[in-house]
């Protein structure tokens, strides 16, 4: 037994975050900690760790033991490179191995007496450094450094990285000292998909015990074999990982409230019988005997039902053309950096298309330019884009929550507003709070609230699950599922992706490349590469190996020619659409120039939308 909770109660200001704590963490065990944003995860591991001490209860830690913890935020601080700073961990491996050596060298000038002392030493040497595998650390540290993404900045300096990078060492520099519990709090928040593979399959044969906090489902999946769960104070344990904790938390629900729900119809049974019958003398004492067993009854409580998870829904007003989003043949950098070269991409009506790929190749840059209004990128014929930041940067964090939102959406009125906020999760408590002082959680439902009210036909997305707890993902997931417009987003969460994606736009290498499939499929053919894959689709593809006849060449020729034209007279339509309607405004009084104006607005629209149906097919 590595850790014991014995009844452990624990509160700030005298409300209690933890009631009653009960649970033991073994040798090996890999386990699965869960709970809704601020329910008090975080006060439980700081328990654990012995920086609080309860209030009431014990807690019980295993002589000796060597606990390594990753906190959320946080990261490595040393003024060594990469490579050395993780060699630190082996220091003693290397004083063994000196100490080997300098026996091994005496051995020569020894006397026979010095030599019997010096085989003693060099065979219990041999031995703890068997038993460490100390020869073997170098191929440990560039294991765990190459499957963390850190091959190519060995000799660069820690303090010259970002807080991510040295979030990231840490964990590196934990599962190199190997600790008999680890314990990990969200460690897959820095990791891009890659990266969290290897992950995975590392902690897999871990030695010790593994107790993570995590809103990676797969990761969950993959890894727990038992999940804790904290809701409103009270910790429950239930035999499975995530995917079957779900399962038994329901059936438990319900075998409770039933069990519940008999005891109080006995109850209910026992005192009626003794109103009735206490005062008779001929039933007095069969009534004292159920007034006896009343009083020794275990009463048990009403469980507490499931937490209603945010309710979340997307709708559009119209549709849009079946091209929602063409660019083709551009560069995109960043600062310097040239994050695509010569990409194109296609989105079509109705797709929902993952955007993925390493941290740093560029996916919420290519998100932004797409919205950017760059001549590069068309949107088709009634698109009506709608953002989501993962950043929030459109939140004023000096605004309180329900004048962000009613800012952005005046049409509603309070009680809509409200009600919209409240279906989010975000009640009464929270709106009246500036953005500022809303958890991370709080601040990606109300951006998600916002969001709802745009009613757009194209929604894209940066990084939605963000701080989300797993109730809020699986709502989101649920609303995008039913969401009639286009979808392209970009998450680091693998179920979210799998559940939602029809086609994948993949980062890799400086180029852009589209699979028409869901992610697992993708995920086979990046393994096993298939004709599937392909160059992201362009508005314009052509032949590699040319045209066959001039004929064909001459019809390519006047296409272009006549896209060109429709594009020009498209142009000239919409500044003469614009010219209109501004006198429209100017003579809002005179009805029949109004009826004169509006039927040549109409003329305009009509043929329009002629041009684009003409211009999508020809592109």
């Amino acid at each position: 037994m590595l850790v014991t909770f014995h009844n452990v109660t624990f509160g700030y200001d005298g409300v209690p975050t933890i009631r009653n704590a009960d649970f033991s963490i073994n040798e090996n065990e890999r386990i699965g900690f869960i709970g809704g944003n601020g329910e008090g995860k975080t006060t439980l591991l700081r328990l654990l760790l012995r920086e609080l001490v309860p209030d009431e209860g014990e807690i019980v830690l295993k002589n000796g033991i060597r606990i390594g913890y990753l906190p959320q935020v946080g990261g490595f601080e040393s003024d060594d490179t990469v490579y050395e700073a993780m060699k630190e961990v082996f220091a003693e491996d290397d004083l063994l191995i000196a100490r080997l050596r300098q026996a091994q060298n005496s051995l020569e000038t020894a006397t026979e007496e010095e030599m019997r002392i010096l085989s003693s030493r060099i065979e219990s040497l041999e031995k703890r450094i068997a038993a460490r595998e100390s020869y073997t650390y170098e191929v440990r540290i560039k294991t765990v450094l190459g499957g963390m993404g850190f091959e190519s900045v060995l000799t660069q300096k820690v303090a010259t990285m970002s807080g991510g990078e040295r979030t990231k060492l840490k964990l590196c520099r934990l599962l190199l000292e190997q600790p008999e519990l680890l314990i990990l709090d969200e460690p897959t928040n820095h990791l891009d998909i890659k990266t969290l593979f290897w992950l995975e399959e590392y902690l897999s044969s871990y030695k010790g015990a593994l107790l993570i906090v995590s809103h990676d489902r797969y990761f969950l999946d993959k890894l727990t074999t038992r999940t804790l769960e904290l809701d409103r104070g009270r910790l429950s344990s239930y035999k499975g990982s995530y995917s079957k904790y779900k399962i038994l938390r329901e059936e438990r629900y319900k075998e409770e409230l039933s069990a519940y729900e008999r005891q109080q119809e006995e109850i209910a049974k026992l005192k009626d019988y003794v109103d009735r019958n206490l005062v008779r003398a001929t039933t007095a004492k069969s009534a004292l005997s159920r007034m006896n067993k009343l009083e020794r009854m275990d009463i048990l409580e009403r469980p507490l039902p499931p937490i209603k998870p945010p309710r979340f829904r997307f709708e559009t007003e119209e549709k849009p053309y079946e091209k929602v989003i063409f660019a083709e043949k551009f560069d995109l950098k960043a600062e310097e950096k040239v994050l695509l070269k010569d990409a194109s991409l296609l989105l079509m009506r109705g797709e929902k298309c993952a955007l993925v790929g390493e941290n740093g190749t560029g996916k919420s840059t290519l998100l932004k330019f797409l919205l950017s209004g760059d001549k590069r990128v068309l949107l088709g014929r009634y698109v009506r884009p709608a953002y989501y930041d993962q950043e929030n940067a459109d939140l004023d964090g000096e605004e309180r929550v329900l004048e962000a939102f009613w800012g952005q959406c005046p049409r509603l009125s309070q009680t809509e507003a409200r009600a919209m906020l409240a279906a989010a999760g975000l009640f009464a408590e929270d709106i009246d709070k500036k953005v500022k002082e809303l958890s991370g959680g709080m601040r990606a439902k109300l951006e998600l609230a916002i969001l709802e009210t745009k009613r757009g036909n194209l929604l894209v997305l940066d990084e939605p699950t963000n701080h989300l707890d797993l109730p809020a993902r699986e709502a989101l997931e649920d609303a995008l599922q039913k969401y009639d417009g286009t979808l392209l987003f970009v998450s680091h969460d693998r179920r979210f992706i799998e559940s939602l994606a029809s086609s994948i736009l993949s980062i890799e290498d400086g180029k852009l490349t589209y699979f028409k499939g869901n992610y697992a499929d993708f995920l086979a053919a990046k393994r096993a590469p298939s004709p599937t894959a392909q160059a992201a689709p362009s508005p314009e593809k052509k032949k590699v190996e040319g045209y066959r006849t001039k004929e064909e060449r001459a019809k390519e020729a006047q296409k272009k020619t006549r896209i060109r034209e429709i594009e020009t007279r498209l142009e000239t339509l919409e500044k003469e659409e614009e010219t209109l309607n501004e006198t429209l405004a100017a003579c809002a009084f005179d009805y029949v120039k109004v009826r004169e104006i509006s039927e040549k607005i109409e003329l305009l629209r009509a043929e329009s939308d002629a041009l684009y149906a003409e211009y999508e097919k020809l592109i």
